[in-house]
């Protein structure tokens, strides 16, 4: 089954009289972001860490292109599709590579540019933000909180800590995602007038089809080329700024968003943004 963590939002925006755990009434809009290659840039911990992980085992390391596939599905599923690795080898390869991601990796991701502007910007909007990760919720949350973003987010969602389960799939943690703003219930038409999700693979535009949600695709992350579009992302962003645009364009309560950055100025809401839960 998925996870979620909440964060606690401290005072709850104007359409929210209580925190998302407690979704009544439903958020007004809301844009759900993957977290590897989206929000935040590993800056290579993931792809080097892999590789140090299979060798370690034995295992002949493959291509930087290969590497980089792996980031976004379930790490379970790609590293038991590396040639060479042993269905038996699966958990401790994960476990030497987390291991290693623990000590180093979070530390040197980064916040991709314009993302905190943004996030911040929408909150001050009313729109609820939040994350729907392949990663265990627990170190997606770590990674948050390391990073300063953690506060920005209404709700966080990934896959079960235990990755000895079977991985639930994208579409899964977007519906826990949705469930927690309210608006999993709602008529799929509105709904994909009223949430967006913003992610950097196919597997964030097929879990945002699943759920009739229209999915912005971002070039940062690591979809090789072409994959967006084959996907049937409704929209493809290659920097922030094109990304609020996007955001203008599908959701309404986005509207002037990329002239607020430019301007910056931006409608207030009261009480954006969100505290982590202590």
């Amino acid at each position: 089954m998925p996870c979620q963590e909440w964060t606690t939002p401290v005072p709850a925006p104007a359409w929210q009289n209580n925190p998302v755990m407690n979704p009544a009434p439903a958020a007004r809009s809301a844009v759900v972001f993957d977290l590897d290659g989206t929000l935040v840039d590993p800056a290579g911990a993931i792809t080097t860490g892999l590789a140090e992980a299979l060798a370690a085992h034995g295992v002949p390391v493959p291509t930087q292109q290969v590497l980089d596939a792996m980031i976004g599905p379930p790490l379970a599923t790609s590293v038991a599709a590396v040639p060479g690795v042993r269905p038996e080898d699966v958990q401790s390869i994960i476990e030497h590579y987390r291991a290693g991601y623990l000590a180093h990796g979070m530390a040197a991701s980064r916040v991709y540019p314009g993302i905190v502007d943004l996030l911040e910007d929408l909150g001050r909007r009313g729109v609820a933000r939040a994350v729907a990760t392949s990663k265990p919720v627990d170190m997606a949350r770590r990674l948050m909180r390391i990073q300063g973003i953690v506060g920005l987010f209404e709700t966080i969602h990934g896959a079960d800590p235990d990755e000895a389960k079977p991985h639930a799939g994208k579409a899964a943690i977007v519906g826990e995602a949705l469930t927690a703003l309210g608006l999993a219930e709602i008529d799929p038409e509105e709904r994909g007038r009223r949430a967006v999700m913003v992610g950097d693979r196919y597997f964030d535009v097929e879990g945002a089809h699943a759920h009739a949600l229209p999915c912005i695709g971002v070039e940062w992350g690591y979809a090789p080329e072409g994959e967006l579009a084959a996907a049937g992302a409704d929209a493809i962003a290659s920097d922030a700024e094109a990304l609020r645009t996007a955001l203008g364009r599908l959701l309404p309560d986005a509207v002037g968003l990329a002239s607020a950055a430019e301007s910056g100025d931006a409608p207030a809401v009261a009480g954006t943004g969100s505290e982590e839960a202590r």
